[in-house]
């Protein structure tokens, strides 16, 4: 060892300081008795641990017949694909395993100097250490308390740095596997994070030390539980039942098909709009995300307005949907429209399309505007909906034709894919918030889990029919077909969305990772009627559900004919507060005229013929 300011051997013998000063603070209880005692518990946890992990191996190897279930293969597919994506990136290079060590001793020296400990010992402030990189993972001042945490954590955010920036660099020639490098390297990092591992975690180890293990046994139970439900759990089970603290607007269902069932809500003033809503949820998720509680439900915010509302409730795919494809969701959206006209005798209505049920209804508009019959629809609005998916976001990342081949395989057995596989994908895509946050509170600190109504709702899977499905993804995300006019069909019909003049009221969340207001934003340049566009503050839930009363985010306008989202944006007004009365008041512009609220206006009363009480058993099921 040399005294040179800086020698590897000197930084080296600084870092075994660290773990002495964790030790020191971390103590075991003095006295005989006291030892004893902890002993006995930390066996006791060990014991029901091991005891638990038997009885799962028993109870999978007798569920399972020794075949591994069709969701464990499933995603472990996708890890591999995974994996062949990462063996571009130059981890092994000599040149960057060189630089990636140098720059480790670099960062090792100013984190050990900050807590006074090797070469730079002198550079320790005196309002505590200053560590270089901050993210929100290590927030707690616990990462910062001990020097060994400290080193953990920093050198983790370094090499992650490093990995992304290879992954930046790997495939500048060919945009979309730049993405799905990005999005690898980006899930690899996230899953070494030193925050998901028992013994680098400071707050998984102060919370062991102080339950004897208990914490551990309490989260060994919420994963086992996870692992046979083949999800993860993000909120009490218990906590919610739906029709009876979510999903409560009063209504009834008034009309069932094999793939949907119709729900109107009761009026709850005296008089309301003559042209009625109907609202088209994305099948991919329950229709009640527009209905949790009484505070944020758009239903119930839209019947208090004076609006006479259905709803669609979209059935969970099972065998008997096995041949739905996207001309039945166009033919069933039509066919609601249809109904809700007869039953209150109305020539038209308004309609609302989220998601992807907003790009079926740019279809289905297309549909009735070649066919003559336009009129049936007053107005059209879009939650988050895509029609141009050439800038369609993260979710490109999965398509690729190695992907869909896995993919269909593994949906085409039973004839729809396994809502558990959605849900899944979109947790990746927001791995931190989505899925990691929980394996630390949920199965290393064993926590109880929130009562929180729209993680419910996450939770709340449904099935997709499988042709439908791969036809989707095909045609609009990977080719793009929907935008060329004439290039796709529907019961029988071209599609060509220039022919659609309906007004439009377009919505996007600023920063939805689903569906990128870039990509929203493209209707604009594919519909001829009247359009409106709005920016909401927040992304693809909460950007859309956010009612007045809770005074969050805020809306963006700009009236002027731009040509981009950027220019949209330049020239726009800021408004704080919930976009739902502007909405209001644009639909309210197509049609003032209003009728009192009695008859057919009222689901269920006398002489009307109704199937059941909302939310239906669609939703139930």
């Amino acid at each position: 060892m040399t005294d040179k300011p800086g020698d590897p051997g000197d930084l080296l013998a600084a870092m075994f300081q660290a773990p002495q000063q964790l030790f020191n603070q971390f103590g075991t209880p003095s006295g005989e008795g006291a030892g004893a005692g902890d002993m006995a518990q930390w066996s006791a946890a060990a014991q029901r641990m091991q005891a638990m992990w038997f009885d799962f191996q028993r109870d999978s190897a007798a569920q399972a017949a020794g075949k591994a279930p069709d969701m464990a293969s499933g995603l472990g597919n996708f890890a591999q694909i995974m994996q062949g994506w990462l063996k571009v990136l130059p981890l092994a290079n000599p040149e960057v395993q060189k630089r990636m060590w140098d720059e480790s001793l670099a960062l090792w020296q100013g984190v050990l100097g900050q807590y006074g400990i090797g070469p730079k010992a002198g550079e320790a402030g005196g309002d505590g250490p200053a560590l270089p990189r901050k993210d929100r993972r290590f927030a707690d001042p616990k990462w910062q308390t001990q020097p060994l945490f400290a080193l953990v954590h920093q050198t983790y955010l370094m090499l992650a740095e490093q990995v992304m920036a290879m992954a930046e660099a790997a495939a500048p020639d060919d945009p979309a596997r730049a993405e799905q490098l990005k999005f690898a390297a980006r899930t690899l990092t996230e899953m070494l994070s030193p925050a998901l591992f028992p013994l680098t975690n400071p707050l998984v180890v102060e919370k062991t030390i102080a339950t004897k293990g208990d914490n551990l046994v309490k989260g060994m139970a919420h994963l086992l539980a996870d692992l046979k439900r083949g999800q993860l759990t993000h909120v009490d089970p218990q906590a919610f039942k739906v029709g009876e603290n979510i999903a409560t607007t009063p209504g009834k269902v008034v009309h069932e098909t094999p793939l949907y069932q119709l729900i109107q809500y009761s009026p709850m003033t005296e008089s309301v709009l003559e042209v009625p809503l109907i609202i088209f949820p994305p099948w991919i998720n329950r229709f009640y995300i527009l209905d949790l509680s009484p505070q944020k439900s758009f239903i119930r915010w839209a019947v208090e307005q004076g609006l006479t509302v259905f709803v669609v409730s979209w059935k969970s795919a099972d065998e008997s949907l096995k041949d739905v494809v996207w001309d039945d969701y166009i033919r069933a959206e039509i066919g609601a429209i249809d109904h809700v006209r007869e039953r209150l005798d109305v020539s038209a209505v308004h309609t609302i399309g989220y998601c992807v049920a907003g790009t079926t209804l740019a279809a289905a508009l297309a549909l009735l505007a070649r066919r003559g019959e336009a009129g049936k629809v007053k107005s059209a609005t879009f939650f988050t909906a895509q029609v141009d998916f050439e800038q369609s976001g993260e979710l490109k990342v999965f398509i690729d034709d190695q992907q869909l081949g896995a993919l269909e395989k593994i949906s085409g057995e039973k004839g729809f894919l396994d809502g558990r596989y959605m849900a899944a994908t979109f947790n990746l895509l927001r791995g931190n918030d989505l899925i990691w946050n929980y394996v630390v509170k949920n199965y290393l600190l064993g926590e109880d889990y929130p009562a929180f109504d729209l993680l419910h709702w996450n939770g709340d899977v449904t099935n997709l029919p499988a042709k439908w499905h791969m036809s989707y993804l095909k045609d609009l995300y990977r080719d793009n077909k929907l935008v060329v006019p004439d290039c796709l069909s529907a019961d029988g019909t071209a599609i060509d969305l220039t022919r659609i003049e309906t007004p439009a009221y377009i919505q996007a969340g600023r920063e939805d990772h689903i569906a990128p207001a870039a990509s929203v934003w493209k209707m604009m340049h594919h519909l001829r009627g009247d359009k409106t566009f709005v920016l909401a503050g927040s992304g693809h839930i909460a950007g859309v559900v956010n009612p007045p009363s809770a005074k969050k985010y805020q809306y963006w306008t700009n009236p002027d004919p731009v040509e981009s989202l950027d220019q949209f944006i330049a020239g726009a007004s800021e408004t704080p507060g919930s976009w739902w009365p502007h909405w209001f008041e644009w639909i309210r512009a197509r049609d003032r005229a209003e009728v009192t609220a009695t008859g057919k206006r009222v689901p269920g009363a006398a002489g009307d013929s109704v199937i059941e009480d909302a939310p239906g058993r669609y939703v139930k099921a």
